[in-house]
């Protein structure tokens, strides 16, 4: 069965930055509801169109495709009072809404002299990357999958 609208596709991948660095590499199969609905880069999906079990794909992901460009203006100094713990450490994560009010997650990058230095950038927003997966499954996606537009069961979503 090849990769269609309404397949469920189930991949291995591998994720590395400009430098050829490693990013990020799937320990299990994952799977994804192919079709459109937002379940996996747009780019990606489109060079997974038609392929079979055992074919692998190679996509470079400029900031664009994947986490956007970096924004200043996500980066924010805070006093460290206005956080819920003392116990602050760089790495820790705090959810904060945007103006809008979509939740953002920001990250702290940096404590200092009463001050908190939080980013709400993806890690690797701005950067360009290169996608590789290998297909390891497609079945037809159930009824039901597609109704909540994502996979259901092993590799996929549960309720």
């Amino acid at each position: 069965m090849q990769v269609a609208m309404n397949t469920v596709v189930t991949m291995t991948y591998q994720l590395f930055n400009a430098n050829g660095d490693l990013l990020e590499e799937s320990q299990e199969p994952v799977a994804y509801l192919h079709g459109g609905y937002d379940n996996i880069f747009p780019k990606v999906e489109e060079v997974m169109h038609g392929k079979n079990v055992g074919d692998s794909i190679e996509v470079t992901l400029e900031p664009a495709d994947a986490f956007g460009d970096y924004d200043e203006e996500l980066v924010q100094i805070e006093p460290a009072s206005a956080f819920p713990t003392k116990d602050l450490k760089v790495g820790m994560q705090f959810e904060g809404e945007d103006e809008s009010g979509d939740v953002i997650l920001y990250t702290i990058t940096e404590i200092a002299d009463g001050k908190v230095v939080v980013d709400g950038n993806h890690p690797w927003a701005g950067e360009r990357l290169l996608f590789k997966a290998t297909i390891t499954g497609v079945r037809s996606a159930h009824q039901e999958e597609i109704s909540h537009q994502h996979v259901h069961g092993a590799g996929g979503h549960h309720h």
